[in-house]
């Protein structure tokens, strides 16, 4: 049941975005192009989001638990680091350079588009190369560190 709901909400985001028109990178580049033919839209899709997002939680919270597992798995971390932030710059730098993101590129897949296919395929790179630096890093810390 968990999976089948896990599609089913995949499936609804995805459409969310091809009707918002999200999933086409010239309309997302036309929102951060102020000075030529600027389009509101995403802004106006992401004012939403957060509207719903925000009444969601508020809901869902209310809840003693969550319906498929035993407590609510919440951040707690609320600090600035520099991973963060310049994990958020690359994620700006390549919505802007490119026109997608992951959540508008995957539904823009079953377009055929080439150009979509080269941002997974750039996507899915970024994330194993990010996996195996991150590895690397952790293992170099814990050998610096003295055994006790």
């Amino acid at each position: 049941m968990r999976h089948l709901l896990t599609v089913l909400i995949g499936v609804l985001f995805g459409t969310g975005i091809s009707l918002s028109g999200m999933a086409n990178p010239a309309k997302v580049l036309n929102f951060f192009d102020v000075f030529g033919p600027w389009d509101p839209s995403l802004g106006l899709v992401m004012a939403g989001a957060v509207m719903v997002t925000f009444v969601g939680y508020k809901l869902v919270l209310k809840r003693r638990r969550p319906v498929f597992e035993q407590t609510f798995e919440i951040p707690e971390n609320r600090n600035l680091d520099a991973r963060l932030i310049t994990g958020a710059g690359l994620f700006g730098l390549g919505w802007g350079l490119a026109g997608f993101c992951p959540g508008g590129a995957l539904p823009a897949l079953g377009t055929g588009n080439r150009e979509v296919g080269v941002f997974v395929v750039a996507l899915i790179a970024g994330l194993l190369i990010t996996r195996v630096v991150l590895m690397r890093v952790t293992q170099g810390q814990q050998q610096k560190q003295p055994a006790e």
